[in-house]
């Protein structure tokens, strides 16, 4: 084989190698992190009850959620200071997940008032907007104790000539069962079914009475 054989494979094996570790280097180093998700706590018994005769349709008017907490990283406060859970993540953004939680309670509610889509709107008796105030772990103990899980609505019901039928603090407040990603999760999930039983039985009330 002459010299110049003898180089151009040289040089090849070299290209081959670059190639190889170019490839490689694709690959991530880090862990994928962990994934999430909440959707509140399942119906109690009395939920085979049927609805009552008399319905009032309700039409979702959007609402905001807390800026900092409404991505897929879940959020913690310690004192004056905010962090996300290292390498833990909700599965979707926690608004979308709030949303899609929201619809299933009001598909489960046994009382009067009924969730109608946008194309329903014109069949709604009342527009209800909720903003996401408070979706947050709270480490009020210390940053070593099991934090508490605080999730906060204010929530509005209106006519449809836009006249206040009412509004409402809505709040839940859950200790996690320990300082794990897995407890405070179902922390959540817990706050998360409070607060929305808390708001179908307060539309209920609101839109039965207005």
């Amino acid at each position: 084989m002459s010299a110049f054989n003898r180089q151009l494979r040289a040089l090849a094996a070299v290209a081959m190698t670059l190639s190889l570790g170019a490839c490689i280097s694709l690959f991530p180093k880090d862990d994928p992190a962990q994934l999430y998700r909440f959707d509140g706590r399942e119906p109690s018994s009395e939920a085979s009850v049927g609805r009552p005769a008399t319905q009032f349709g309700v039409v979702r008017a959007g609402g905001a959620f807390s800026r900092a907490a409404s991505g897929d990283r879940i959020l913690t406060v310690t004192g004056g200071q905010a962090a996300y859970v290292a390498a833990s993540r909700w599965v979707s953004p926690a608004s979308t997940l709030f949303d899609e939680a929201l619809a299933r309670a009001f598909d489960l509610n046994t009382g009067a008032a009924r969730l109608v889509t946008r194309g329903e709107a014109a069949k709604a008796d009342f527009s209800l907007r909720v903003d996401v105030t408070r979706f947050e772990a709270v480490y009020d103990r210390g940053p070593e104790a099991a934090p508490l899980i605080m999730v906060s609505l204010r929530v509005t019901l209106a006519r449809p000539d836009r006249t206040l039928a009412g509004s409402d603090l809505i709040e839940a407040q859950v200790r996690a069962g320990d300082n794990r990603v897995s407890a405070i999760v179902a922390a959540f999930d817990q706050a998360v079914g409070d607060v929305l039983s808390a708001l179908t039985a307060w539309t209920n009330r609101t839109g039965s009475a207005a």
